[in-house]
């Protein structure tokens, strides 16, 4: 598999995507779908409209039944399992609507977690910041967790502090691309802006391309392409005209 550089295309290419979770069911019906590297892209819809499961094709861990979901030059499509695996580990940081913050390891410990999964990702940790606890650190700070978190359990912190940790963790060794998904379906309104505002922030900073989720429509105006789900979801239109 060669490794995705500077020369692709778009960071992410759909084509003919098709998918349903059982015979006769379509969920996803989606033609195509470009974002271009370094874009920020919000992706918005009502749910179960598919936005959690076109995320999974782009992660590389569901696989269209036809058509093509690109990632950096690499199709997914094509790739068995351990490929795609690869992929998501090297180039991919995931912020979960749940964080899945592993509860009996520090903060700091979740956050070096990704580079213990990829030596990319390792490398590039410790080319910014020296070692790759110096580069958790830098982006734990730089996200508003001080020093005295740094040492605690997940389970000690706040759910605004476990979402900070948890983009933190996405972030470290600059993935090309960041795939946020409802990350901040838990926060009001005032600290959900300012947590996109850090996010996009260190995205620019690493030069990584955005998906952000959410159903809060609210939060577009910071994004360069606001894509409301349904309206490139064929079946989704089909759904409702039925």
């Amino acid at each position: 598999m060669s490794e995705p550089g500077a020369e692709y295309a778009h960071a992410v290419s759909v084509e003919g995507l098709r998918f349903g979770y059982t015979a006769g069911e379509e969920i996803l019906s989606i033609d195509a779908l470009v974002i271009e590297p370094t874009q920020r892209v919000f992706l918005y819809g009502p749910s179960g409209c598919g936005k959690s499961t076109l995320l999974s094709m782009i992660g590389g861990v569901l696989v269209p039944q036809d058509g093509r979901v690109s990632v950096l030059g690499q199709d997914l499509s094509a790739m068995k399992g351990s490929g795609r695996d690869r992929v998501r580990a090297d180039h991919l940081g995931i912020i979960f609507q749940q964080f899945n913050l592993v509860p009996y390891l520090s903060v700091v410990d979740n956050v070096c977690l990704p580079c213990r999964y990829s030596r990319r990702r390792l490398q590039r940790a410790e080319s910014d910041d020296g070692t790759v606890e110096a580069s958790a650190a830098r982006l734990l700070s730089e996200l508003g967790i001080d020093d005295r978190l740094r040492a605690r359990r997940s389970t000690e912190l706040s759910v605004g502090q476990q979402q900070r940790v948890a983009a933190a963790r996405a972030l470290i060794g600059r993935p090309e691309l960041i795939i946020a998904d409802e990350p901040t379906s838990s926060l009001d309104a005032d600290r959900r802006r300012d947590f996109v505002s850090l996010l996009l922030t260190e995205c620019d900073s690493a030069n990584s391309t955005v998906i952000f989720v959410s159903h809060d429509q609210s939060l577009a105006s910071h994004f360069d392409e606001a894509i409301d789900l349904r309206a490139i979801n064929r079946a989704e239109r089909d759904s409702d005209a039925a």
